[in-house]
This record gives C-alpha cells, sequence and structure tokens, in this order.
C-alpha cells in the first residue's frame, strides 16, 4: 500500500532540489552597480573658465577678469581718498578711531593732504550733557600736528567747543566752513561727583583743560589768550562769516566752489 504522505514529500524534495537558494538571503552588494559610467565625484559647484585658465563659479560676476562683489563701507571709501568724517560726540571710541585713520593715512602718504569734515557737539551732547573729556581733543589736535600730511578741516552743522578747537587747528590758509554750519566757542564743563576735596581737584583740572583748549584757539586764531578766555567765559556763537573775521576759520565755501579736496572717485564719475 502507498504512502501518500511520503509520496508528496518525495515529490516536494524533487521539485525544490533545483533552487535550494532560492530562499537563502541575498547580499545587498549585489545590486550596486559597478561600471565606470555610473561612478560620480563628490558635487561641488559648477564652474567656468576664465582667462589665465582659472575657475570662477557661476553666478559670480567678473569684469575684465576682476571679480565683483558687493561695494565697500562708505567710510572705507572716505579713507580711501583720505577723508576723516567726525559726526559725533567726542567720546572715546570716536577719538580712537579718529587717530587710527590719522596714523594710517601719515603712513600711507607724508605728503598728500588729509581732509577732516567736523559735525560734532564736542564733549558735550547738543543739550549740553557733559559726555566726554577734552582730553579726547587735545589727543585728536596733538596727532593732528603729528603726522606729516597737512591736515585740512571743513565745518559741516555744528562744531561746537571742543569741537571747535578741533577746525582751529587744521593748515593755516585751508580751514573751510559751509555757508549754513554753527561754531561755538564754550568752557569745558565739570563732572566731579562726590566729596568737597574731590570736587576741587576736578575743577582744577577743568580750569587747566580751559587753559589748554584757549591757548590753542588762541596761537590757531593770532589772538591774545586772554581775549579768547573772555569769549569762551560765556556761550559765544560764530556764524561762518564772523569765524572767519575771529581767526578761526579761512574761508567760507559757497555756491560752485569746489571742496577743500575732491575726492577721486568723483573725479571718475565726470
Amino acid at each position: 500500500m502507498v504512502n501518500f504522505k511520503t509520496a508528496a514529500l518525495c515529490l516536494l524534495a524533487i521539485t525544490f532540489s533545483g533552487t535550494s537558494n532560492a530562499f537563502a538571503p541575498k547580499p545587498i552588494i549585489s545590486k550596486i552597480k559597478t561600471s565606470t559610467n555610473e561612478w560620480r565625484a563628490p558635487m561641488k559647484a559648477p564652474t567656468q573658465m576664465v582667462a589665465g585658465g582659472a575657475e570662477r563659479a557661476y553666478g559670480e560676476e567678473y569684469y575684465e577678469g576682476v571679480r565683483i562683489g558687493p561695494p565697500p563701507d562708505l567710510p572705507s571709501l572716505l579713507l580711501h581718498n583720505r577723508i576723516v568724517y567726525i559726526g559725533m560726540p567726542l567720546v572715546p571710541a570716536v577719538t580712537e578711531l579718529i587717530i587710527a585713520e590719522l596714523l594710517y593715512l601719515n603712513y600711507e602718504s607724508t605728503t598728500d593732504p588729509i581732509t577732516m569734515y567736523i559735525n560734532s557737539s564736542g564733549t558735550t551732547t547738543a543739550d549740553g550733557q557733559s559726555v566726554g573729556f577734552e582730553t579726547e581733543a587735545f589727543a585728536i589736535a596733538d596727532v593732528m600736528k603729528y603726522v606729516r600730511p597737512p591736515v585740512y578741516t571743513v565745518a559741516i552743522g555744528q562744531a561746537f567747543g571742543a569741537a571747535a578747537m578741533l577746525l582751529s587747528q587744521g593748515k593755516r590758509g585751508h580751514r573751510y566752513s559751509l555757508p549754513n554750519a554753527t561754531i561755538l566757542l564754550n568752557q569745558p564743563k565739570s563732572q566731579a561727583r562726590g566729596q568737597a576735596s574731590d570736587i576741587a581737584i576736578r575743577a582744577k583740572e577743568v580750569a587747566a583743560n580751559r587753559k589748554t583748549t584757549c591757548e590753542l584757539i588762541a596761537s590757531a586764531c593770532g589772538k591774545p589768550v586772554e581775549e579768547v578766555m573772555k569769549d569762551c567765559s560765556r556761550v559765544k556763537y560764530l556764524q561762518p562769516h564772523e569765524a572767519v573775521e575771529y581767526g578761526l576759520i579761512d574761508k567760507v565755501i559757497e555756491g560752485d566752489q569746489k571742496l577743500a579736496v575732491k575726492p577721486s572717485f568723483l573725479e571718475a564719475l565726470s
């Protein structure tokens, strides 16, 4: 008698004998194509050749082989044309920047003039609050005399107190003002606080700074120190033409008159 269960098992064994590895796991690597046509290097920005055999990335603009990027900041453009701009009260950060620019321009050229535009309320704010010390202005004035190239000064907007002193320290014959600028002479203010002895010491220092400021102005204007100290004892406003008569500046720039120094980028645009 035939055992049907045994026969069925034998039939299944014969059927799958040629495909014993049919259910064996196949390595994943067998699916990877190794053709050299399918392999690529790591992705990088597309480039194109320029003059000289160099490469540049797409999207960058060039003019005559020079990359065109964002324009430099305005202070850098002014410094490139030997222009120094004081547009804030004379606090330590402003003094540090102005002195650094003067020293840099001194070592860049010892003959080309430096033009300093002044629009500052000095060591006080516009409402008269003291924010700095006169020593900040003394430091700038000393460096103006220390550097070899001549320093031309131009008043724009306002030149109050210590800023008016800096305006007068420009090279004689090249101290200018725009027609609507305002120039103010005054005396330093004390920031003394604390005990009476400390206030007395500070008051003595303020008096010495006042004398130094008046001596610098008197030397620049050709006036007696006593006269300048009397004028600075109270607030004294000077319009540009009055400042010329006082000897603080030499000329008022009006109408179509050229600036003290015409920047090179303006000549390129004309």
